[in-house]
């Protein structure tokens, strides 16, 4: 039977465990200065055939074998042992519903922020609806925050890291501060880049608009996945450097991510964004997205993984 979220089952350390009986030391370098890699992998529930598909799995695995390579930790797991850890523990909790799950590589043992290894891992699936509120949301209030987006040549936006993700708090805290429900980071030379853990997308004269990923953008696979399913509707896109005044007049406006899907911009710095409410082309988007995550799309079959 189902687990409820706050006695669910993860997977750590080659076990499954009940979530509370998870435990890392305190002086890991993981818990002492962020230092781990991770996915956020979404699993969607399709109710005609009674399947739960992993999106883009194969995907997420590469990016993440990536990522630990670029911090220099040393992973022990192949993509297999990640995709096995992923099934066995969405199974064990027998969910048959839309989930997030975290797949986290950390430096455990008495290192330093310094250290390579020694690297575990853990497996934690949670349900959509419990995941943060501004994931949740039906249109969003953004304000462009004071703080700079992370950058190559500092902390690179590239490698997916808990620690980069304090970056994305600042902005975050600042927006919620003044009232709004997310923030929009500028990059070091003043140009648009993303939301915390988002990737920005407007509409001009019908033209889907997203910045380069040398703008400090994540690769996000989200991100990837609007793109090709825009020009395979026949959605024209743009990949090009955004000045911050485009927002202001754009026809539509989103962030998307695997935990945000795509979620419409209703507002930036008071702004209105076009009619205040979702755009066609968002509305069109966010559809596209889901059916191929959920396997209702032949064209993109490729791109799911089902667990049952």
């Amino acid at each position: 039977m189902k687990t409820y979220v706050a006695n669910r089952f993860i997977w750590y350390k080659g076990e499954i465990v009940n979530v509370n009986d998870a435990k890392i030391n305190i002086l890991a370098p993981t818990a002492q200065f962020g230092l781990n890699v991770f996915e956020g992998i979404p699993c969607y529930w399709n109710d005609e055939e009674k399947q739960l598909y992993a999106f883009r799995l194969n995907d997420h695995y590469d990016r993440l074998i990536r990522s630990a390579k670029l911090i220099q930790i040393n992973c022990p797991y192949t993509k297999e042992d990640f995709k096995k850890s992923l099934v066995d523990v969405i199974r064990a909790n027998e969910y048959d519903e839309n989930l997030s799950v975290r797949q986290t590589l950390f430096v455990d043992g008495f290192g330093s922020w310094g250290s390579e290894e020694p690297v575990d891992m853990f497996v934690s699936p949670i349900p959509k609806g419990k995941i943060s509120s501004e994931y949740n949301k039906k249109g969003l209030n953004c304000c462009v925050t004071s703080w700079r987006r992370i950058s190559d040549i500092t902390l690179s936006p590239r490698i997916k890291c808990g620690a980069n993700y304090i970056n994305s708090r600042v902005g975050q805290r600042e927006a919620l501060r003044n009232g709004y429900d997310t923030c929009i980071f500028l990059n070091e030379i003043g140009k648009v880049s993303e939301g915390p853990g988002s990737c920005l997308f407007m509409v001009v004269n019908g033209t889907l608009v997203t910045p380069m990923l040398t703008d400090s953008v994540l690769e996000s696979i989200t991100r990837d996945t609007i793109i090709k399913i825009a020009k395979t509707i026949g959605i024209p896109v743009e990949e090009r450097t955004i000045d911050r005044t485009e927002l202001y007049t754009c026809e539509e406006a989103f962030l998307c991510g695997s935990a945000m899907e795509v979620t419409p911009i209703l507002s930036i710095d008071k702004y209105i964004i076009g009619s205040g409410e979702a755009g066609k082309i968002t509305t069109k988007l966010h559809k596209a997205y889901l059916d191929a995550a959920k396997g209702k799309n032949e064209k993109f079959m490729n791109w799911v993984t089902p667990i049952y």
